[in-house]
This record gives C-alpha cells, sequence and structure tokens, in this order.
C-alpha cells in the first residue's frame, strides 16, 4: 500500500510539475480535425499583425486547428485568428511556455504535432532557444514543416528563430555600432544550422523591426560574421513593422504591408557573386570592413501592399516584381547605402570545376526543363548533385552508370547547377525549369 500511494502521490507531483510549466487558452471545437493543408512561410517583422498575411496564413491551414506558442503574454491572438479575420478555423489554443520543462510535457508535445498551423509569438528569441532547442518541440515544429506540411510563421522574436542561421540573443541586444566596430563582440551570439529545419530559409538569417536603420548595421556584420567563419555566403531577410513576408512552397515570396499608405518594406539580402566577395577586414575587436568596390552585398527593398501583390523567388534570388535592388557595404566600421538603381547580384552562370577532360562528354536535355530532364555521361559511372543558386541542394545520387532522368515536379521556376563528378573530377552546368 505504501509503494502504491509514493507511486500515486508521485505521478500527481509529476502531473502538477508539468501543468505549472506551461498555460493553455484554447477557444474553438475542442475535438482533433485533419485538414489538406498548404504549407508555407510567415515572416512578420513586429508590432501589429498585417491582416491579409495572417488570413494567408490560415487559409494555408485549410481550416484546422491553429496553435500559437510563446514564453510570454497570455491568449491574446485567440479571438483574433478564430474570428476577427474571417476565415473559419476548428480551434485555436495559446499555449504559453513558463518554463523549459513544458518542452517535455505530453500534452505540449501533442497539441503542437496535431495543429495544421503554428504561429510564434514575439518575445525574447533567447527563450526560445533555450527552451525548445533539442527537445521534442523542435522535432514537433520540423516535423509540422517537412512531413505535414503546414504553414509555419513567427513575428518578431517568433521571426528570428525560423531562419536557418539565428542571432540568439543570448548575449544581450546587440546595436549596429556595436556589431559594425566588433563583429565578435560577445553580445553577438550566432547559430548556423539552427533549430528548425526550413529548407527554404537554409543559409539565411532574419531580422526584424527594420523600421530603425540600426538594424542594418548589424544585420550585415552578421552576414560578415557568418562568411568568414563558416565559409559559405549567408542570405537575409528582413521586415520592417507591420510588414510581412509570406512564402508558398515554391519559394515564392508575397510582400504585405499598407504602401503606399505607410512605408511598409521587406529586405532580400545576398552576397554579391563577383570574386573576391569576402570581407576584407573581419576580426575580433577591429572596425569591419566588407566594401567590394561599394558593392558587397545587393538588397533587394520591396514595398509590402494590402494584396500581396510585389514578390521574391527565394529559389533564384532573380525573380523579383514591385522593388529595386540597392547596394550596401561596410568600410572601417561605417555602413554605405547606395540607393541609385541597379540589378540583382551578378552571379556566373557556371561553377569553376576541374576539368573534365578525361571524362566523356556531358550531356542535359532537355533544356529548359518542365517536367524532367535527363543527365548523361557516356561510360562512366559517375555522381550527381544538383543545386539552387543559393546553394540549396535538390537532388543527390550516387553511383549512376551512364544516364539518369531526374523529375522535376518538386523544382519551381529558376535556374539550377547540376554538378557531376567522376573519376575524382567535376564539372557543372546551368539548367532551368521552365514551366
Amino acid at each position: 500500500m505504501k509503494k502504491l500511494l509514493l507511486l500515486m502521490t508521485t505521478s500527481l507531483l509529476a502531473e502538477f510539475a508539468f501543468a505549472q510549466s506551461y498555460t493553455s487558452y484554447f477557444t474553438g471545437d475542442t475535438s482533433d480535425v485533419n485538414t489538406i493543408t498548404a504549407g508555407g512561410t510567415v515572416l512578420m517583422g513586429g508590432a501589429t499583425e498585417n491582416d491579409n498575411a495572417m488570413i494567408w496564413f490560415l487559409q494555408h491551414s485549410g481550416g484546422g486547428d491553429v496553435v500559437v506558442i510563446r514564453a510570454m503574454g497570455s491568449d491574446g491572438y485567440n479571438n483574433y485568428l478564430y474570428s476577427t479575420l474571417g476565415v473559419n478555423v476548428n480551434s485555436v489554443e495559446t499555449i504559453v511556455f513558463n518554463n523549459a520543462t513544458a518542452s517535455h510535457d505530453p500534452y505540449v508535445i501533442n497539441q503542437i504535432r496535431n495543429a495544421e498551423a503554428l504561429w510564434i509569438a514575439g518575445g525574447n528569441q533567447s527563450d526560445y532557444v533555450s527552451y525548445w532547442k533539442k527537445t521534442p518541440i523542435d522535432s514537433a515544429i520540423n516535423y509540422l514543416i517537412n512531413v505535414k506540411h503546414v504553414p509555419v510563421g513567427g513575428t518578431s522574436a517568433g521571426m528570428a528563430v525560423l531562419g536557418g542561421i539565428v542571432n540568439t540573443a543570448q548575449g544581450g541586444s546587440v546595436t549596429s555600432a556595436t556589431a559594425l566596430n566588433n563583429p565578435y563582440n560577445s553580445a553577438i551570439t550566432l547559430q548556423k544550422d539552427s533549430f528548425i529545419v526550413n529548407p527554404i530559409l537554409k543559409n539565411i538569417i532574419t531580422d526584424t523591426h527594420y523600421d530603425n536603420p540600426d538594424r542594418r548595421g548589424r544585420h550585415i556584420a552578421f552576414l560578415a560574421r557568418l562568411f568568414k567563419d563558416y565559409g559559405v555566403a549567408p542570405a537575409g531577410i528582413a521586415c520592417e513593422e507591420y510588414t510581412a513576408v509570406c512564402i508558398d512552397t515554391n519559394g515564392i515570396a508575397k510582400i504585405y504591408g499598407d504602401y503606399p499608405a505607410n512605408d511598409d518594406y521587406a529586405y532580400f539580402l545576398k552576397v554579391n557573386c563577383v570574386l573576391p566577395n569576402t570581407p576584407e577586414n573581419c576580426a575580433p575587436g577591429q572596425p569591419l570592413t566588407w566594401n567590394r568596390n561599394n558593392d558587397a552585398v545587393r538588397v533587394y527593398k520591396v514595398a509590402g501592399t494590402q494584396n500581396g501583390s510585389n514578390s521574391f523567388n527565394l529559389y533564384d534570388w532573380l525573380g523579383a516584381v514591385g522593388g529595386e535592388w540597392e547596394r550596401w557595404s561596410v568600410n572601417n566600421g561605417s555602413l554605405i547605402i547606395d540607393t541609385s538603381a541597379t540589378t540583382a547580384p551578378f552571379c556566373p552562370t557556371s561553377i569553376n570545376e576541374t576539368d573534365l577532360s578525361t571524362i566523356d562528354a556531358l550531356t542535359v536535355f532537355p533544356n529548359p526543363a518542365q517536367q524532367f530532364f535527363t543527365v548523361q555521361l557516356r561510360n562512366n559511372i559517375f555522381d550527381v548533385t544538383i543545386m539552387g543558386v543559393m546553394g540549396r541542394i535538390m537532388f543527390e545520387e550516387k553511383g549512376v552508370f551512364a544516364l539518369t532522368k531526374i523529375d522535376t515536379k518538386d523544382f519551381s521556376n529558376g535556374i539550377y547547377f547540376i554538378r557531376v563528378t567522376s573519376e575524382n573530377k567535376s564539372v557543372s552546368k546551368k539548367i532551368t525549369i521552365q514551366r
């Protein structure tokens, strides 16, 4: 009997501890539904949510169950998402993480995995990193994005943690002046390959509240650090407050805001491809210089409109509608923004590789392709990799003999590079998907 009482007491204490670790606010039907979702990602810059972007978010849920997660606040989203926007959904539940213990609570985990849409509220991204990373919560979020294919979005800190690279803010807030004068300041805490895995945002670091120009300098300093430390040219997406970027599963981002009534802009930052393109000076305790003829980073500045008519293609970083390209650079800790009209980053149409003179001719057809294309390397066993212009790997296969047919149904329209390797030598060719 004593053992039974002890077991019951232990169980009750465990349930009590979990219950105290989170607070749930529920609106709507408590029965779980399964709807057909469209997937997608919403990045919102902070302040009041953009209604049209949130309608886009709810429509992609197929009318299912919406879960909001946060580490402070209460139920401010519930009625807004359930009824105010006029999109029918089964339920809205806000789960507030009071501490890290909630990340292991079976109820919390189950509710997130059963969601047809997930929204990450604002707050402090350091809480989200410390609470969720390497716990069942990051596994649940990644399941929603990559297996269940539901819309996932966030605002402010919620947007910050959705990038493939995250400024964790675990060292506190950092200003542009601090970052530009010492890109290795202890307040800058960057994590590559963060805990949320969204392929469209790989090697991308986001920033928010961009209405304050102070954010721009620190953002380019983050890119310089990442380029120097990891040897991979990163990219950035930023939103001003009241501005949202809604990205569909084809990588097309629609920009929502209230332009021209208000100056609501989003920014897409990409390292220029003209070599050399690395920072000239990015070292601890020294001001950043990343000039490259005043053309280190090309930035597409685009206004958000009520109907999301302006757009940007995140697969090729070339298809852009409604905005203008700018040149950003840094000289001895000072940010330089050239707003004179320019073009998309110049990137070569092929990748420099070792000469393939000893390998039989590579043929890729048809090019442009629609539903499929064929890669042929006569009389050789080879490995084939297909990458987008941002370096995202779309296809890999090893030990192919002579000929392989590749289905492109999951490829969006745009430019890709095929890299073929054989006998320790490789060659690349450009392929265009055009339907």
